[in-house]
């Protein structure tokens, strides 16, 4: 699999990549962006993986996350996908709302027409893309780990929870972590994955836990002035999920901080080094 190369910056001494190619799991071109940190010649680094919120693409937390200098000095590589298919004939929500369709894939490969054909993100972010990333940079495989914001906390969970031999730690902030029980979820689950419930369990973490998933603990902040906290996000049902199961949780309520990417920013070194810890060896 090729990639091209759309803009290469040095940062922290490293480099800020941003790339594209043509995905076979969406039929779309998709764009991405990769850090790479200062290393020796022939040296695997650990991987972290970033998946990003409603409206996001690669972008906004490469311009906006502050990760750089952390990544620089833990010798992490950092991979940010986008949040969807995008093109011309790739079809989104109806009424072009933010939470549906283009930009809100939902890390789900969908089974409901029109848009089985192109949202495919959980392949893409699970096996291919991973594939690709693997064959261009110097990643060490066996060491992997996944966090996200808000749509994208809802995809690392369940990512990691689908997955806990592949990924050797997993973070969020403000998460959506029982998608099956509030709107932004029900819309999206709905849409893409059709009306029956159960089909919806294996894409919701909370549902995911209680159905005997199981991971080595989870490190998840949200911010307390957060608008979608009562209604989207419910970090209590997680927290008793994680209770009940016997999962480690490390549930940080931050006083003050809202849903945007300055609430991100300021946490940011602490979950990568969270991570670090966790993907040394």
């Amino acid at each position: 699999m090729t990639i091209q190369t759309v803009s290469t910056n040095k940062s922290y001494g490293g480099v800020q990549g941003v790339y594209r190619h043509a995905s076979q799991a969406t039929r779309t071109d998709m764009v991405f962006s990769v850090y790479v940190p200062p290393h020796a010649d022939g040296a695997k680094l650990p991987v972290v993986w970033y998946l990003s919120g409603l409206t996001c693409t690669h972008a906004n937390v490469t311009e906006k996350g502050e990760f750089r200098k952390a990544c620089a000095e833990l010798g992490l590589i950092f991979v940010a996908p986008d949040t969807s298919p995008r093109g011309p004939d790739v079809p989104g929500d109806a009424n072009n709302a933010y939470d549906f369709g283009l930009g809100a894939g939902f890390y789900v490969d969908a089974t409901q027409e029109p848009f089985a054909r192109n949202y495919r993100m959980w392949s893409y972010v699970t096996d291919e893309l991973p594939k690709l990333v693997a064959e261009n940079f110097p990643v060490d495989a066996k060491r992997q780990s996944v966090m996200g914001h808000s749509m994208g906390g809802h995809g690392a969970l369940t990512v990691a929870l689908r997955n806990p031999h592949r990924y050797r730690a997993a973070s969020a902030f403000a998460p959506i972590v029982a998608p099956s029980l509030v709107p932004w979820g029900i819309k999206a689950l709905t849409g893409y994955l059709g009306p029956n419930k159960d089909t919806w369990r294996s894409h919701d973490t909370v549902a995911l836990i209680e159905d005997g998933a199981k991971f080595s603990g989870f490190l998840v902040d949200v911010g307390e002035a957060d608008n979608f906290l009562k209604e989207q996000l419910k970090p209590e049902l997680l927290e008793a999920a994680c209770t009940k199961a016997s999962i480690p949780l490390t549930l940080r309520r931050q006083a003050g901080y809202d849903h945007s990417y300055y609430f991100i920013s300021t946490f940011m070194s602490d979950h990568l080094h969270w991570h670090a810890e966790r993907l040394k060896g």
